[in-house]
């Protein structure tokens, strides 16, 4: 499996910035921002939250694809690039989470 349905994905949401509202649920999320792409994400993670304490596996992978497709949204209603996201988690490797914790103060 590649990443190519995510760089997909990365350049549809883009693209739908200046797509109608009426006709596109991405550009009707973005044009309400950031509060709506905020509240649809905050929804999706909750529902993965309850599939997967119910051990439902299948419901929690989809939820988990709306949380990624909801999440990327709100980065883009946030003109923040993926690229950012991946550079930074790039600085962090090989960082022990308490020590990038520590580092952020």
């Amino acid at each position: 499996m590649t990443f190519l349905v995510l760089e997909r994905l990365l350049k549809t949401i883009d693209e739908r910035k200046k797509a109608d509202p009426n006709i596109s649920y991405t550009s009707s999320l973005l044009a309400h921002s950031p509060e709506k792409p905020l509240r649809k994400l905050s929804e999706e993670v909750t529902e993965l939250l309850i599939d997967s304490l119910k051990g439902d596996m299948k419901g929690a992978t989809k939820e988990a694809a709306d949380v990624l497709y909801h999440y990327l949204v709100v980065l883009a209603a946030l003109n923040i690039h993926f690229s950012e996201i991946l550079a930074e988690l790039e600085q962090r490797q090989g960082l022990s989470g308490h020590e990038e914790k520590r580092n952020r103060s």
